[in-house]
């Protein structure tokens, strides 16, 4: 496998093209393969605070993922959410959600978080330290948990 670096910007740093990319990844995935109908253009990537991260190759965005910050917490004391996790079907089975993890870890594994999982891919987010809360929940056809990770 040819060397994958994760890529981190903020709104005000991505070029068109960086965005143009992973954006056609989110739909790609999340519209016509999952044929999720709920908004995906939500205005949050445009925020300061929102942390994008991926993985490109060759084709475009490999792997994705978003951080959220809100000042007021949404679960105990979480103030960050990640999001928009995603990884290409060609490119799935390699880590890259993983590194895209990894790094969030990094970088934040001090600070609590919240996500809301598809339930299959739960078990990925526990190996990171995410345990459920709450009952499981269908969002756009599809099972979902959320899932709270305290600060380190």
């Amino acid at each position: 496998m040819p060397e994958c670096s994760v890529v981190q910007k903020s709104w005000s740093e991505l070029t068109l093209e960086e965005l143009y990319s992973f954006v056609k990844l989110r739909t790609d995935v999340f519209f016509v393969e999952q044929r999720i109908d709920e908004e995906e253009l939500d205005n949050r990537d445009q925020e300061p605070t929102t942390e994008h991260l991926w993985i490109a190759d060759a084709t475009g965005t490999a792997a994705y993922l978003r951080v959220l910050f809100d000042a007021e917490a949404s679960h105990l004391d979480a103030n960050l959410c990640l999001g928009r996790v995603v990884v290409r079907a060609d490119r799935r089975g390699e880590g890259f959600a993983q590194m895209l993890l990894a790094r969030v870890m990094e970088q934040h594994g001090h600070e609590s978080m919240l996500l809301h999982s598809q339930e299959y891919i739960a078990p990925l987010y526990a190996k990171f330290g995410f345990e459920s809360f709450g009952e499981s929940y269908i969002e756009a056809g599809i099972p979902h948990i959320s899932m709270y990770r305290a600060g380190h």
